[in-house]
């Protein structure tokens, strides 16, 4: 562990539960109703003062940073909470979420094992975009709800880091739980940090920079990730819809390998060839898969993102080609659950093959039906009726869903003969791929019956 002096972090003081406003519920909460499977969902305030950052020295690629405080800021945010209402469910794990921006409003991360094994989620409103948008299209918090919203205030990204440890202290084990408790009197016995995406950067910088200081997190899981870090000390903001993007991923970097606290990091085909350059390899505090044919923005993801889009009313971005039908998402809610043994005392996730990429410029790997080599199995890869890829020529974010092409029925009958033997090979490759530990027994379950269910032929 890094012996750089630590910095101490307050918490901040707790508003809520929030309720009201034009539109009458929190932005981005779940389209499910959790009540139904036992579980609470609110919104807080966050106000406090946030310290800043800036590097005691250039930030290189082996991730070993050093920073120190600079300047601050006060600052009002939000952050969504679901958790059990059974104290008896709840596990001792708050997931504390950075809520994605690159939309130009929060995307959250959604993982079935969040639920079905008792944790609680915070999802932080730690970025500016989150709270005011982007000019070019002003979807950020104060203007989707200015009734809920309008008292929010954003100092700017370069207090971001501050910002997300300070939502970790409001519902950590230490938090003040008077007058108001985020987390309704669970016993909190752990912090896990979540980001996906543009966040997964932002948290690639925090674990590098930020957490040898705060030592915040017990844990960290980083999603569809592309290698490189973000700005710790400006304040530049992402607008897609902008001819010239400011750039968000800054720092070409591997993670530090010198933490307490392990990083279990899950990446989709997608990343795969950017991230190649950041490759390093698994430690007893660092575990990496690369899930094949899986895209960054998948047709599962994206019919469960664009129901809550059209409920709160959102503009979406168009999908100019069908998504990959392979999503990353079972490989993480597996990692989070190795994860979760992991930092209580149980062995480290198993270590995967990872995509199989070669020359220069480098490149995938594929097999005859043009689907990628190597990697963490999906049955639907294993068992294709398509050729699924993460990724498209098409540049931007458009392309980030990947692709997905159908098979026709001459090819299906000569792989499979009918549907029933299609089946039972899917069966078999969906319970060897829970053998290996990168699918859960549940989740498998429900992709064999989609594809008991599915037309295919």
């Amino acid at each position: 562990m890094t012996t750089e002096p630590k910095t101490t972090s307050s918490a901040p003081t707790v508003v809520g539960p929030i309720t009201g406003g034009q539109r009458g519920w929190p932005f981005a909460c779940s389209i499910d109703d959790l009540s139904q499977i036992g579980y609470v969902e609110e919104e807080f305030f966050l106000e406090g003062e946030a310290v800043g950052y800036r590097p005691t020295a250039e930030f290189g690629y082996d991730g070993n940073w050093s920073a120190e405080p600079a300047g601050s800021a006060p600052f009002r945010t939000r952050v969504l909470v679901q958790r059990p209402a059974d104290p008896a469910r709840f596990n001792g794990t708050v997931i504390v979420g950075w809520n994605n921006v690159t939309a130009g409003y929060e995307l959250l991360a959604e993982l079935p094992i969040m639920f079905e094994e008792g944790f609680a989620y915070a999802c932080a409103s730690a970025q500016q975009v989150g709270i005011d948008g982007v000019a070019s299209m002003p979807q950020g918090l104060k203007a989707w709800d200015p009734g809920r919203y309008a008292s929010l205030e954003h100092p700017g990204d370069r207090y971001s880091y501050e910002i997300f440890t300070q939502a970790a202290l409001a519902v950590g084990p230490d938090r003040t739980t008077q007058p108001v408790d985020p987390l309704g009197g669970l016993t909190v016995e752990r912090v896990v940090a979540l980001g996906a995406s543009q966040s997964a950067a932002r948290l690639a910088t925090y674990i590098n920079a930020v957490q040898p200081l705060t030592e915040t997190f017990d844990g960290f899981l980083v999603l569809i990730h592309f290698g490189s870090g973000a700005s710790i000390d400006d304040d530049v903001i992402f607008d897609a819809n902008s001819a010239r993007p400011a750039p968000v991923f800054r720092t070409r970097t591997m993670l530090r390998d010198d933490l307490d606290a392990p990083i279990m990091l899950v990446n989709s085909e997608t990343e795969a060839p950017a991230y190649s350059a950041a490759r390093q390899a698994d430690t007893d505090r660092f575990r990496f898969w690369e899930v094949a044919g899986a895209s960054h923005v998948s047709a599962p993801q994206l019919r469960r993102r664009t129901a809550k889009a059209e409920r709160d009313g959102l503009v979406g971005r168009a999908n100019p080609n069908p998504p990959s039908h392979i999503s990353y998402l079972p490989a993480a809610s597996a990692a989070l659950g190795h994860l979760q043994r992991w930092i209580t005392g149980g062995p480290p996730p198993p270590t995967q093959p990872l995509i199989q990429m070669s020359g220069d410029p480098i490149d995938i790997e594929r097999d005859e039906h043009a689907n990628a080599l190597g990697g963490v199995r999906m049955p639907g890869m294993e068992v294709p009726v398509a050729h699924n890829t993460g990724v498209s020529p098409i540049a931007g974010l458009g392309g980030l869903g990947g692709g997905h092409e159908p098979f026709d029925t001459e090819k299906l009958v000569a792989l499979y003969g009918d549907h029933d033997h299609y089946v039972a090979r899917f069966s078999e490759a969906a319970a060897a791929a829970v053998t290996a530990g990168v699918l859960r027994a549940s989740e498998a379950d429900q992709l064999v019956n989609e594809a008991r269910e599915s037309e295919p032929f």
